[in-house]
């Protein structure tokens, strides 16, 4: 899907260095402060081209984001593992370059996974975000996330709250 400056599209194999990029930006910017400094960095390092291509050429669902011919966002997203809530889809990631952020292309992205979710016939979304994550919790609050719950994960070696976010298969989108 195009919308003039903006491209919205299945990610491919050759998007790899692009998605490590994003993930590497966006993950800095999101996290630091939130991760320790080590933790943080080891957990990016984890993410580089290679790991890209193996997840795309293994299905993993991913929509690409591109501004003005740039790679600007992705999001991952396919059946939620989430059993026990009562949404068939999830987004796993979201993520934006710190540059492009607060821009509205974050919105785009998540209506155009949303949509690809709908095309899977996975009604309903649920979305699990870093409770410390004050920015993400108010960008799905703002698209009309109901914070279902939270949970605690273990993440390296931090425990850390997550917050379930969910929309019904008959909210409006």
């Amino acid at each position: 899907m195009s919308l003039g400056l903006i491209a919205l599209r299945p990610a491919r194999q050759d998007d790899a260095m692009a998605l490590a990029l994003i993930h590497e930006e966006a993950w800095r910017g999101t996290y630091r402060g939130i991760l320790g400094g080590v933790e943080l960095e080891r957990m990016i390092s984890r993410r580089g081209p290679r790991w890209w291509r193996t997840a795309l050429s293994r299905g993993v669902r991913i929509q690409m984001l591109e501004v003005a011919g740039t790679p600007a966002g992705y999001a991952t997203y396919g059946r939620s593992r989430m059993r026990e809530l009562p949404f068939e889809g999830e987004i796993y990631e979201l993520y934006i370059r710190p540059d492009h952020q607060g821009l509205g292309f974050g919105t785009e992205l998540f209506h155009a996974t949303q949509r690809a979710l709908d095309r899977a016939y996975l009604s309903g979304l649920a979305v699990r975000v870093l409770s410390d994550n004050a920015e993400a919790v108010r960008f799905y609050r703002q698209r009309g996330g109901q914070a279902l719950m939270t949970t605690r994960e273990q993440i390296a070696s931090s425990t850390l709250e997550l917050t379930i976010f969910g929309w019904f298969a008959d909210t409006p989108q």
